[in-house]
Protein backbone atom coordinates (compact mmCIF):
# COMPACT_ATOMS: atom_id res chain seq x y z
CA UNK A 1 0.00 0.00 0.00
CA UNK A 2 2.80 2.33 0.99
CA UNK A 3 4.67 1.51 -2.20
CA UNK A 4 1.53 2.20 -4.22
CA UNK A 5 1.24 5.73 -2.73
CA UNK A 6 4.87 6.39 -3.36
CA UNK A 7 4.76 5.26 -6.96
CA UNK A 8 1.71 7.50 -7.61
CA UNK A 9 3.49 10.48 -6.08
CA UNK A 10 6.63 9.63 -8.04
CA UNK A 11 4.60 9.41 -11.28
CA UNK A 12 3.04 12.85 -10.60
CA UNK A 13 6.49 14.39 -10.03
CA UNK A 14 7.77 12.82 -13.24
CA UNK A 15 4.74 14.16 -15.18
CA UNK A 16 5.32 17.68 -13.83
CA UNK A 17 9.01 17.51 -14.69
CA UNK A 18 8.16 16.24 -18.16
CA UNK A 19 5.77 19.15 -18.73
CA UNK A 20 8.45 21.56 -17.57
CA UNK A 21 11.04 19.97 -19.86
CA UNK A 22 8.60 20.14 -22.78
CA UNK A 23 8.13 23.88 -22.13
CA UNK A 24 11.90 24.41 -22.04
CA UNK A 25 12.21 22.60 -25.38
CA UNK A 26 9.64 24.87 -27.07
CA UNK A 27 11.34 27.17 -29.58
CA UNK A 28 11.19 30.89 -28.85
CA UNK A 29 9.17 32.98 -31.28
CA UNK A 30 8.96 36.75 -31.84
CA UNK A 31 5.46 37.99 -31.08
CA UNK A 32 3.60 41.18 -30.25
CA UNK A 33 1.12 41.49 -27.39
CA UNK A 34 -1.79 43.93 -27.45
CA UNK A 35 -2.09 45.41 -23.94
CA UNK A 36 -4.66 47.52 -22.13
CA UNK A 37 -4.15 48.97 -18.66
CA UNK A 38 -5.32 51.59 -16.21
CA UNK A 39 -2.21 53.57 -15.25
CA UNK A 40 -3.42 54.99 -11.96
CA UNK A 41 -0.97 54.22 -9.15
CA UNK A 42 1.87 53.32 -11.57
CA UNK A 43 4.98 55.31 -12.44
CA UNK A 44 4.42 54.82 -16.17
CA UNK A 45 4.99 51.86 -18.45
CA UNK A 46 8.77 51.43 -18.55
CA UNK A 47 10.47 49.25 -15.98
CA UNK A 48 13.22 50.82 -13.84
CA UNK A 49 15.42 47.86 -12.97
CA UNK A 50 16.88 48.26 -9.49
CA UNK A 51 14.27 50.82 -8.43
CA UNK A 52 11.50 48.80 -6.81
CA UNK A 53 9.89 51.74 -4.96
CA UNK A 54 8.40 53.09 -8.22
CA UNK A 55 6.05 50.43 -9.54
CA UNK A 56 5.56 50.30 -13.31
CA UNK A 57 3.23 48.39 -15.64
CA UNK A 58 6.18 46.37 -16.96
CA UNK A 59 7.01 45.12 -13.44
CA UNK A 60 3.63 43.37 -13.33
CA UNK A 61 3.85 42.22 -16.96
CA UNK A 62 7.33 40.65 -16.63
CA UNK A 63 6.33 38.91 -13.42
CA UNK A 64 3.27 37.39 -15.21
CA UNK A 65 5.40 36.29 -18.19
CA UNK A 66 7.79 34.44 -15.86
CA UNK A 67 5.02 32.88 -13.73
CA UNK A 68 3.08 31.68 -16.77
CA UNK A 69 6.21 29.91 -18.05
CA UNK A 70 6.57 31.66 -21.39
CA UNK A 71 9.91 33.25 -20.50
CA UNK A 72 12.68 31.93 -18.21
CA UNK A 73 13.31 33.80 -14.96
CA UNK A 74 16.66 35.28 -16.05
CA UNK A 75 14.91 36.95 -19.03
CA UNK A 76 12.76 38.82 -16.54
CA UNK A 77 15.87 40.19 -14.89
CA UNK A 78 17.56 41.13 -18.17
CA UNK A 79 14.86 42.11 -20.66
CA UNK A 80 17.31 42.35 -23.58
CA UNK A 81 17.52 38.54 -23.51
CA UNK A 82 13.94 38.34 -24.78
CA UNK A 83 14.39 41.31 -27.20
CA UNK A 84 11.71 43.20 -25.27
CA UNK A 85 10.53 46.54 -26.67
CA UNK A 86 7.52 48.65 -25.78
CA UNK A 87 5.92 50.82 -28.47
CA UNK A 88 5.34 53.85 -26.23
CA UNK A 89 6.65 54.84 -22.81
CA UNK A 90 3.49 56.11 -21.17
CA UNK A 91 4.09 58.58 -18.31
CA UNK A 92 3.09 58.25 -14.66
CA UNK A 93 -0.68 57.71 -14.27
CA UNK A 94 -1.32 57.41 -18.03
CA UNK A 95 -3.53 54.54 -19.25
CA UNK A 96 -3.53 52.55 -22.50
CA UNK A 97 -6.17 50.79 -24.56
CA UNK A 98 -3.85 49.64 -27.35
CA UNK A 99 -0.24 49.47 -26.18
CA UNK A 100 1.97 47.05 -28.14
CA UNK A 101 5.06 45.24 -26.85
CA UNK A 102 7.31 42.96 -28.91
CA UNK A 103 9.32 40.11 -27.39
CA UNK A 104 10.50 36.51 -27.83
CA UNK A 105 8.51 33.91 -25.89
CA UNK A 106 7.88 30.18 -25.76
CA UNK A 107 4.51 29.69 -27.41
CA UNK A 108 2.88 27.61 -24.65
CA UNK A 109 -0.74 26.41 -24.87
CA UNK A 110 -3.44 28.94 -23.80
CA UNK A 111 -0.72 31.56 -23.53
CA UNK A 112 -3.00 34.62 -23.20
CA UNK A 113 -5.15 33.01 -20.55
CA UNK A 114 -2.09 31.92 -18.57
CA UNK A 115 -0.45 35.38 -18.68
CA UNK A 116 -3.72 37.11 -17.72
CA UNK A 117 -4.18 34.72 -14.77
CA UNK A 118 -1.03 36.25 -13.25
CA UNK A 119 -1.95 39.88 -13.95
CA UNK A 120 -4.16 42.23 -11.88
CA UNK A 121 -7.58 42.82 -13.50
CA UNK A 122 -6.67 46.40 -14.51
CA UNK A 123 -3.92 45.07 -16.83
CA UNK A 124 -5.02 42.75 -19.67
CA UNK A 125 -3.37 41.14 -22.67
CA UNK A 126 -6.10 41.32 -25.34
CA UNK A 127 -4.33 39.89 -28.37
CA UNK A 128 -1.19 38.19 -29.73
CA UNK A 129 0.30 37.99 -33.22
CA UNK A 130 3.47 36.41 -34.65
CA UNK A 131 5.87 38.91 -36.26
CA UNK A 132 9.14 38.83 -38.21
CA UNK A 133 12.30 37.96 -36.27
CA UNK A 134 13.78 41.45 -36.55
CA UNK A 135 10.56 43.24 -35.55
CA UNK A 136 10.90 46.04 -33.00
CA UNK A 137 7.62 47.60 -31.84
CA UNK A 138 9.17 51.02 -31.24
CA UNK A 139 11.15 51.38 -34.49
CA UNK A 140 8.51 49.85 -36.76
CA UNK A 141 5.71 52.08 -35.46
CA UNK A 142 4.72 54.85 -37.94
CA UNK A 143 2.28 56.71 -35.70
CA UNK A 144 0.55 56.75 -32.33
CA UNK A 145 -2.96 57.88 -31.43
CA UNK A 146 -3.71 59.23 -27.96
CA UNK A 147 -6.95 60.46 -26.43
CA UNK A 148 -7.38 62.91 -23.57
CA UNK A 149 -10.62 62.85 -21.60
CA UNK A 150 -11.40 66.02 -19.66
CA UNK A 151 -14.37 67.71 -17.97
CA UNK A 152 -15.66 70.43 -20.33
CA UNK A 153 -15.64 73.10 -17.58
CA UNK A 154 -11.90 73.25 -18.38
CA UNK A 155 -12.99 75.38 -21.40
CA UNK A 156 -15.22 77.77 -19.41
CA UNK A 157 -14.07 81.39 -19.89
CA UNK A 158 -12.45 82.64 -16.69
CA UNK A 159 -14.44 85.91 -16.61
CA UNK A 160 -18.00 85.11 -17.56
CA UNK A 161 -18.77 81.38 -17.52
CA UNK A 162 -19.76 79.10 -14.66
CA UNK A 163 -16.54 77.34 -13.60
CA UNK A 164 -18.14 74.34 -11.90
CA UNK A 165 -19.53 70.96 -12.91
CA UNK A 166 -22.87 72.44 -14.05
CA UNK A 167 -21.07 74.00 -17.05
CA UNK A 168 -22.06 72.75 -20.49
CA UNK A 169 -19.95 73.31 -23.61
CA UNK A 170 -21.68 75.38 -26.31
CA UNK A 171 -21.22 74.90 -30.06
CA UNK A 172 -19.24 78.15 -30.50
CA UNK A 173 -16.65 77.22 -27.82
CA UNK A 174 -16.26 73.68 -29.23
CA UNK A 175 -15.60 75.19 -32.68
CA UNK A 176 -12.97 77.52 -31.18
CA UNK A 177 -11.30 74.56 -29.40
CA UNK A 178 -11.19 72.60 -32.67
CA UNK A 179 -9.86 75.57 -34.64
CA UNK A 180 -6.97 75.89 -32.15
CA UNK A 181 -6.27 72.12 -32.03
CA UNK A 182 -6.14 72.02 -35.86
CA UNK A 183 -3.28 74.59 -35.74
CA UNK A 184 -1.02 71.84 -34.36
CA UNK A 185 -1.35 69.80 -37.56
CA UNK A 186 1.80 69.51 -39.65
CA UNK A 187 5.44 69.76 -38.53
CA UNK A 188 6.36 72.22 -35.77
CA UNK A 189 9.22 72.77 -33.37
CA UNK A 190 7.82 71.58 -30.02
CA UNK A 191 10.86 72.43 -27.85
CA UNK A 192 8.56 74.48 -25.56
CA UNK A 193 6.30 71.45 -25.04
CA UNK A 194 8.82 69.22 -23.30
CA UNK A 195 11.78 69.62 -20.95
CA UNK A 196 15.52 69.51 -21.71
CA UNK A 197 15.25 70.24 -25.44
CA UNK A 198 16.60 73.42 -26.98
CA UNK A 199 15.11 75.21 -30.03
CA UNK A 200 18.00 74.00 -32.23
CA UNK A 201 17.54 70.34 -31.31
CA UNK A 202 16.32 68.57 -34.50
CA UNK A 203 14.47 65.96 -32.42
CA UNK A 204 12.13 68.70 -31.11
CA UNK A 205 10.48 68.84 -34.56
CA UNK A 206 7.42 66.58 -34.58
CA UNK A 207 4.75 65.78 -37.16
CA UNK A 208 1.08 65.86 -36.09
CA UNK A 209 -1.44 64.20 -38.44
CA UNK A 210 -4.70 65.10 -36.73
CA UNK A 211 -6.04 66.66 -33.55
CA UNK A 212 -9.67 67.38 -32.66
CA UNK A 213 -12.18 67.40 -29.79
CA UNK A 214 -15.26 65.16 -30.09
CA UNK A 215 -18.85 65.83 -29.03
CA UNK A 216 -19.34 66.27 -25.27
CA UNK A 217 -21.20 63.65 -23.19
CA UNK A 218 -22.43 63.52 -19.59
CA UNK A 219 -21.21 60.99 -17.01
CA UNK A 220 -22.44 61.14 -13.40
CA UNK A 221 -23.79 64.69 -13.92
CA UNK A 222 -20.44 66.02 -15.21
CA UNK A 223 -19.95 66.82 -18.89
CA UNK A 224 -16.80 65.37 -20.46
CA UNK A 225 -15.19 65.52 -23.91
CA UNK A 226 -12.42 63.50 -25.55
CA UNK A 227 -9.58 65.07 -27.55
CA UNK A 228 -7.90 62.75 -30.10
CA UNK A 229 -4.39 63.33 -31.41
CA UNK A 230 -2.47 61.26 -33.95
CA UNK A 231 1.22 61.95 -34.51
CA UNK A 232 4.36 60.22 -35.70
CA UNK A 233 5.83 60.28 -32.19
CA UNK A 234 5.59 62.40 -29.06
CA UNK A 235 8.05 63.71 -26.50
CA UNK A 236 7.61 63.56 -22.75
CA UNK A 237 4.67 65.78 -21.61
CA UNK A 238 4.14 67.06 -25.18
CA UNK A 239 0.43 66.18 -25.51
CA UNK A 240 -0.42 67.46 -22.03
CA UNK A 241 1.30 70.78 -22.84
CA UNK A 242 -0.42 71.03 -26.25
CA UNK A 243 -3.78 70.64 -24.51
CA UNK A 244 -2.74 72.89 -21.60
CA UNK A 245 -1.97 75.77 -23.97
CA UNK A 246 -5.29 75.45 -25.81
CA UNK A 247 -7.16 75.50 -22.48
CA UNK A 248 -5.22 78.64 -21.41
CA UNK A 249 -6.23 80.39 -24.67
CA UNK A 250 -9.92 79.33 -24.58
CA UNK A 251 -10.23 80.37 -20.91
CA UNK A 252 -8.89 83.81 -21.76
CA UNK A 253 -5.52 83.65 -19.96
CA UNK A 254 -3.40 83.73 -23.14
CA UNK A 255 -3.70 85.29 -26.57
CA UNK A 256 -3.97 83.08 -29.67
CA UNK A 257 -0.66 84.48 -30.94
CA UNK A 258 1.17 82.50 -28.22
CA UNK A 259 0.88 79.37 -30.38
CA UNK A 260 3.05 80.76 -33.17
CA UNK A 261 5.47 82.14 -30.58
CA UNK A 262 5.76 78.76 -28.86
CA UNK A 263 7.09 77.17 -32.08
CA UNK A 264 9.71 79.91 -32.43
CA UNK A 265 13.11 80.02 -30.75
CA UNK A 266 12.23 81.89 -27.57
CA UNK A 267 11.36 80.00 -24.40
CA UNK A 268 7.63 80.27 -23.73
CA UNK A 269 5.88 79.33 -20.49
CA UNK A 270 3.54 76.49 -21.60
CA UNK A 271 1.28 74.98 -18.90
CA UNK A 272 1.02 71.18 -18.63
CA UNK A 273 -2.47 69.69 -18.22
CA UNK A 274 -2.90 66.85 -15.66
CA UNK A 275 -1.83 63.32 -16.74
CA UNK A 276 -5.05 61.66 -15.53
CA UNK A 277 -7.12 61.85 -18.75
CA UNK A 278 -4.39 60.72 -21.16
CA UNK A 279 -4.82 57.31 -22.83
CA UNK A 280 -2.68 55.61 -25.50
CA UNK A 281 -5.45 54.53 -27.87
CA UNK A 282 -3.60 52.70 -30.60
CA UNK A 283 -0.30 52.37 -32.42
CA UNK A 284 -0.01 52.17 -36.20
CA UNK A 285 2.23 49.91 -38.30
CA UNK A 286 1.21 50.89 -41.84
CA UNK A 287 4.60 50.34 -43.52
CA UNK A 288 5.13 46.96 -41.81
CA UNK A 289 1.59 45.84 -42.76
CA UNK A 290 2.16 46.75 -46.42
CA UNK A 291 5.39 44.77 -46.53
CA UNK A 292 4.65 41.71 -44.36
CA UNK A 293 0.89 41.80 -43.61
CA UNK A 294 -0.05 39.64 -46.58
CA UNK A 295 3.13 37.61 -47.17
CA UNK A 296 1.37 34.36 -46.24
CA UNK A 297 3.45 33.93 -43.06
CA UNK A 298 2.47 36.95 -40.98
CA UNK A 299 -0.77 38.77 -40.24
CA UNK A 300 -1.18 42.53 -40.54
CA UNK A 301 -0.92 44.28 -37.13
CA UNK A 302 -4.55 45.34 -37.03
CA UNK A 303 -6.88 44.49 -34.20
CA UNK A 304 -10.42 44.62 -35.61
CA UNK A 305 -11.37 41.36 -33.86
CA UNK A 306 -10.18 42.79 -30.52
CA UNK A 307 -12.07 46.12 -30.88
CA UNK A 308 -14.94 44.93 -28.70
CA UNK A 309 -12.61 43.73 -25.93
CA UNK A 310 -10.80 47.10 -26.05
CA UNK A 311 -14.10 49.00 -25.77
CA UNK A 312 -15.25 46.84 -22.83
CA UNK A 313 -11.93 47.35 -21.02
CA UNK A 314 -12.14 51.14 -21.45
CA UNK A 315 -15.71 51.21 -20.09
CA UNK A 316 -14.80 48.93 -17.18
CA UNK A 317 -11.40 50.24 -16.07
CA UNK A 318 -10.18 53.38 -17.85
CA UNK A 319 -13.18 55.76 -17.98
CA UNK A 320 -14.46 55.03 -14.45
CA UNK A 321 -10.93 55.59 -13.06
CA UNK A 322 -10.65 58.96 -14.84
CA UNK A 323 -14.15 60.06 -13.77
CA UNK A 324 -13.91 58.91 -10.14
CA UNK A 325 -10.36 60.21 -9.63
CA UNK A 326 -11.39 63.57 -11.10
CA UNK A 327 -14.33 63.75 -8.70
CA UNK A 328 -12.33 62.70 -5.65
CA UNK A 329 -8.97 64.40 -6.28
CA UNK A 330 -10.17 67.34 -8.44
CA UNK A 331 -6.96 67.24 -10.49
CA UNK A 332 -8.39 69.41 -13.32
CA UNK A 333 -9.98 71.93 -10.93
CA UNK A 334 -6.73 72.30 -8.96
CA UNK A 335 -4.67 72.64 -12.13
CA UNK A 336 -7.01 75.27 -13.61
CA UNK A 337 -6.45 77.37 -10.46
CA UNK A 338 -2.72 77.53 -11.30
CA UNK A 339 -3.23 79.05 -14.78
CA UNK A 340 -3.39 82.60 -13.42
CA UNK A 341 0.18 82.20 -12.07
CA UNK A 342 1.64 81.67 -15.58
CA UNK A 343 3.00 84.67 -17.47
CA UNK A 344 1.83 84.15 -21.05
CA UNK A 345 2.86 87.54 -22.39
CA UNK A 346 6.59 87.65 -21.80
CA UNK A 347 9.25 85.11 -22.60
CA UNK A 348 10.96 83.15 -19.83
CA UNK A 349 14.10 85.31 -20.27
CA UNK A 350 12.09 88.47 -19.56
CA UNK A 351 10.38 86.79 -16.61
CA UNK A 352 13.74 85.88 -15.08
CA UNK A 353 15.01 89.43 -15.59
CA UNK A 354 11.88 90.89 -13.95
CA UNK A 355 12.25 88.42 -11.10
CA UNK A 356 15.86 89.53 -10.49
CA UNK A 357 14.81 93.22 -10.56
CA UNK A 358 11.99 92.67 -8.09
CA UNK A 359 14.39 90.83 -5.77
Amino acid sequence: EENGHQSKRFKRDVDENDAEDQTKKLPKRKIVLLMAYSGKGYHGMQRNVGSSQFKTIEDDLVSALVQSGCIPENHGEDMKKMSFQRCARTDKGVSAAGQIVSLKVRLIDDILEKINNHLPSHIRILGLKRVTGGFNSKNKCDARTYSYMLPTFAFAHKDHDVQEEVYRLDRETLEKVNKLLACYKGTHNFHNFTSQKGPKDPSAKRYIMEMYCGEPFVRENVEFAVIKVKGQSFMMHQIRKMIGLVIAIVKGYADESIMERSWGEEKVDVPKAPGLGLVLERVHFEKYNRRFGNDGLHEPLEWTEEEEKIAVFKEQYIYPTIINTEREEKSMVNWLNTLSIHDFNSSVVEMQANDKNSK
